[in-house]
């Protein structure tokens, strides 16, 4: 396994500069109530006047790359000009010159990208690295070069523009969770009928607009069975699971759809601690239902009453003190946790850093076990200090073992008030989170559906982007939905993102393309959250998670093309990717990704590691053409690109139903190159029922599937 010390360093002189200056700025006192610099032209639409060939484009000079440059025609004048989608409070322009720079020129600003007034001009341009002061209010910021130093053109390696986009009154942090955020202390009363009637609402509104959260203070709760339906979340307020304690269950079952589990996704449980009423908690789910930071003192089951089916799940940070029983789950993760004992398996079942899990044993029985977890660290959290609220941000482990709690040792990490955070509610548009982002505020979604009309944009280091309730956030004009640049520690947890009907090119990025900064010691994370592109209506995205940073971290994600529900069709719904990685050391430990038009992961970034990988192919492909590769059968569901060298999978699975016609085969389920760096560990492929089926499991490796039997094809080392 490649240690991150092995990797050649990445960031400049210039970009550690910025970065500096970008942490010192967030840690000025105030800085969450006052508005400090950001840069805000990063991934923005830009214009020039020329460009020199079809390798310098403009949109080089605000990309983040300091590798990659925009050059004009060698004539004067010449300009360049971004426009930062909103009027932004102007503080700052750095111009990084290549040999080829202005002597003379003009930096300007608009409001309307017609009226210009001059901000900057000087007739003795050195060259290099320029840090600009600017005063003024614009939307649109030109570089206008009237005469040149070099018989060449203008070339610019990056043009950053940083300010605030708070142009109007300060934006408060903290403040109440609304009425979908539901908190209970021991003394409340009726807290069972208030769990039943959110879950009588919930429990089989698969698509429904309803979004709750349950918190629990410090304490003990006698006699309760908190049932959790759809877009509900039920959590305590403690710094430790052990801090609040239900005597009774919390219970995901399955009896609104015939005891059968595998559409019991959009759910949550943290932090809690329970002793269940009969020795056993169930909690029988599919996809996008964590079980993260619980401590059962008891058994746990994960399959429905009746032991219908179930399709995967998740555990993290969890401690289990009995067995816990599969039956009928297909594939599991299990990571960083503890459990008293594990029984049956289905396909796969994968364990990462869990003392008392299965020994290694795939495919007989289907059980994939590492001893730690390369790097890991956990989901920031809601607690009380007290009476008031902070958020837990939990620290990086490295091959990690165990949960982060307990023993009584007190968590590692930082805790961030309330008053720091924007506290967001439905209605607020994307405008005003923008500007609180600005202003340095964190985010807190609170229960909800949220519309977009442009982008968010998460610039700042370090910042803490959290949901409660499965918070929805849909961008309805074929925007990104939400960016994060291309800097340290930027922590995205416990929301959901639902594509609109006019085509957006990805719905979440992770850094702008050609990302190049080293984010190892302080990486950033994406957390339970998923992504859905049809189902609860039309939705298209060409792409829906792109991981453009390196070090990046995805820890549980379901990234789902929909297969039923409103708004489904091969074309309606049409996406073509999954999950995207253009980033090198990104690490995806619990990595869901189903039913894409094309690829559902294309991996192109080096030393990419995933521990856990299930998918499912399109159902409703019409017929063979419609899937053809060129000369292959079909995509792979998971693709590592040809000019990688060094990848690692560990317990891998992809399933075929094509239903709509059945004759449709795949080549493979997993492509790679052969080469010695890129290896895979616990493969499988299956037909449900013989509709559809693989030629291999991983390239020309493998036998194929054949016949109704739905017998998984198995390949335990490759190459």
């Amino acid at each position: 396994m490649p240690r991150l010390c092995d990797r050649p360093p990445r960031l400049t002189a210039a970009t550690l500069a910025a970065a500096l200056v970008a942490a010192l700025l967030a840690l000025l006192p105030g800085s969450a109530a006052h508005a400090a610099p950001v840069l805000l032209s990063q991934g923005r639409p830009v214009t020039a006047s020329s460009q020199e060939n079809g390798g310098t484009p403009a949109s080089a000079a605000v990309d983040g790359d300091t590798t990659t440059r925009w050059s004009s025609q060698f004539a004067d004048p010449q300009w360049i000009q971004v426009d930062l989608g909103a009027p932004a409070r102007l503080s700052q322009v750095v111009l990084r010159w290549e040999t080829a720079h202005a002597k003379s020129y003009r930096v300007e600003l608009s409001t309307d990208g017609a009226t210009w007034s001059t901000a900057h001009a000087t007739t003795a341009g050195t060259g290099g690295v320029q840090t600009l002061a600017v005063s003024g209010t614009a939307r649109h910021v030109r570089v206008f070069g009237t005469e040149r130093a070099t018989a060449w053109g203008y070339s610019l390696y990056e043009f950053q523009v940083y300010g605030t986009t708070d142009t109007g009154p300060t934006l408060p942090g903290g403040g109440d969770l609304g009425p979908n955020v539901i908190v209970f202390d021991p003394s409340t009363p009726n807290i069972q009928a208030r769990l039943d009637e959110v879950f009588a609402r919930q429990e089989s509104a698969q698509f429904g607009s309803g979004r709750y959260q349950f918190l629990f203070k410090p304490g003990t709760y006698n006699g309760l069975n908190a049932q959790i339906g759809f877009y509900t979340s039920i959590s305590g307020l403690g710094l430790s699971p052990d801090d609040t304690t239900i005597n009774g269950d919390v219970t995901v079952d399955a009896g609104w759809f015939g005891g059968n589990a595998t559409q019991n996704f959009w759910r949550s449980a943290e932090n809690l601690a329970l002793n269940p009423v009969n020795g056993t908690d169930r909690w029988a789910v599919s996809q996008a239902a964590p079980f993260r930071r619980m401590h059962v003192k008891g058994g746990l089951n994960l399959s429905p009453d009746g032991y219908g089916w179930a399709s995967g799940g998740y555990i993290a940070d969890s401690r289990i003190d009995g067995q816990v029983g599969n039956y009928s789950q297909q594939q599991w993760y299990t990571r960083d946790s503890s459990v008293g004992g594990w029984s049956n398996a289905v396909w796969n079942q994968v364990f990462s850093g869990t003392p008392g899990a299965p020994a290694q044993s795939f495919p007989n029985a289907p059980y994939t076990t590492l001893d730690t977890t390369p790097v890991s660290r956990e989901k920031p959290f809601l607690y009380l200090d007290g009476a008031e609220y902070k958020v837990f941000v939990p620290a990086k482990r490295v091959n990690a073992r165990g949960t982060s709690w307990g023993n009584g040792t007190a968590p590692q990490g930082t805790s961030v008030p309330l008053s720091r955070f924007y506290v967001v509610k439905p209605g607020t548009s994307a405008a005003t989170v923008n500007q609180a982002l600005a202003q340095g505020l964190h985010l807190l979604f609170t229960p909800g559906v949220y519309h977009l009309d442009r982008t968010i944009q998460v610039n700042r280091p370090d910042t803490v982007v959290l949901g409660l309730g499965l918070a929805t956030l849909v961008p309805d004009n074929g925007v990104t939905a939400m960016r994060v640049a291309d800097v340290d520690g930027v922590r995205l947890a416990g929301f959901l993102i639902d594509a609109g009907p006019v085509n957006s090119p990805s719905l979440l990025e992770v850094g702008p393309a050609g990302s190049a900064s080293d984010h190892a010691a302080n990486p950033t994370t994406v957390q339970d959250v998923f992504v859905r592109v049809g189902g609860a209506g039309p939705g298209k995205a060409t792409v829906g998670m792109v991981i453009n940073s390196h070090d990046t971290i995805v820890d549980h994600t379901w990234i789902w093309r929909a297969d039923h529900g409103d708004g489904v069709g091969w074309e309606t719904n049409r996406s073509d990717y999954g999950f995207t990685v253009n980033g090198d050391d990104v690490l995806a430990t619990g990595l869901f990704v189903e039913h894409f038009n094309k690829y559902d992961v294309q991996w192109n970034g080096e030393r990419g590691r995933t521990v856990f990988f299930q998918n499912e192919k399109a159902y409703d492909a019409p017929n063979q053409a419609a899937i053809q590769n060129g000369s292959t059968k079909g995509y792979a569901a998971y693709k590592v690109a040809d000019s990688v060298a060094v990848h690692e999978g560990w317990g891998l699975g992809s399933y075929c139903y094509y239903n709509v016609d059945p004759t449709i085969r795949q080549d493979h389920g997993f492509q790679a190159p052969v080469k010695p760096g890129v290896r895979f560990h616990d493969l499988l492929v299956v037909s449900l029922g013989g509709n559809g089926q693989y030629e291999h499991v991983v390239n020309g490796t493998g036998a194929p599937t054949s016949g109704t039997s739905t017998v998984p094809s198995t390949v335990t080392s490759f190459p």
